[in-house]
């Protein structure tokens, strides 16, 4: 019987996609945009939150890229009121990689500095796990989806650069513990901003978008 070799070997799976994130953070960089990955469940409503958020960026131009499984419907919504807006399907994917913003950005014109949102896939596991090339992580949580989210989902917490608790208008109406979420919240992110807003109202949104202006200042793009 002959001896047999056995030799572990361990790569890790993200180094392509990171090599190529770190490149497509420097370009936007360089041409002084800043770009924010937007993370959260289906029905967070994440694009009605950035909505309101453009909304309230004076002086910064929206650039959106929208990530779906299938469709184009927010592409055309947010196309139909004026944002610069490009579609990636990923076709069954439940997030979207460093290569696909990398390909994407290279059919934009930046053609004056501001904001690139990249709405991700809905979903709130594996976004949380690939860098696409963005300057901050955005998690929108909602109270609708129950205040244990960040002790059952915790990796997106963590990594988070800011979360948008939204639909707050509701609170009168359904059970909400916001001091259990926010426990849940700091036990992973210790010093993470969080801001309470209605994407229905549009409550919240004016300290977003300063939150953002100050971050995109100060970023070094």
């Amino acid at each position: 019987m002959h001896d047999v070799l056995k030799v572990n070997m361990m790569a890790n799976i993200h180094d392509e996609n990171d090599h190529i994130a770190a490149h497509t953070s420097e370009d936007l960089a360089e041409q002084h945009i800043y770009a924010i990955n937007i993370m959260g469940a289906p029905g967070a409503g994440k694009t009605t939150v950035l909505k309101n958020i453009t909304k309230n960026l004076k002086g910064l131009k929206s650039y959106v890229i929208e990530g779906d499984i299938e469709s184009d419907i927010d592409t055309q919504d947010l196309r139909g009121i004026g944002i610069d807006t490009y579609q990636i399907n990923t076709f069954g994917a439940c997030h979207l990689d460093a290569p696909m913003i990398h390909n994407t950005i290279q059919n934009i014109r930046f053609d004056k500095k501001g904001i690139l949102f990249i709405e991700n896939i809905g979903n709130l596991v594996c976004p949380a796990e690939f860098s696409i090339g963005e300057h901050c992580k955005m998690l929108i949580s909602t109270v609708t989806e129950g205040s244990d989210k960040p002790y059952k989902y915790p990796l997106a917490f963590e990594k988070a650069d800011v979360i948008i608790l939204n639909k707050t208008d509701l609170l009168p109406y359904i059970d909400f513990d916001e001091g259990f979420f926010i426990k849940g919240v700091r036990a992973l992110n210790k010093n993470v901003t969080v801001f309470k807003v209605s994407g229905k109202t549009g409550d919240g949104f004016t300290e977003v978008a300063a939150w953002i202006r100050e971050r995109a200042a100060n970023f070094g793009g």
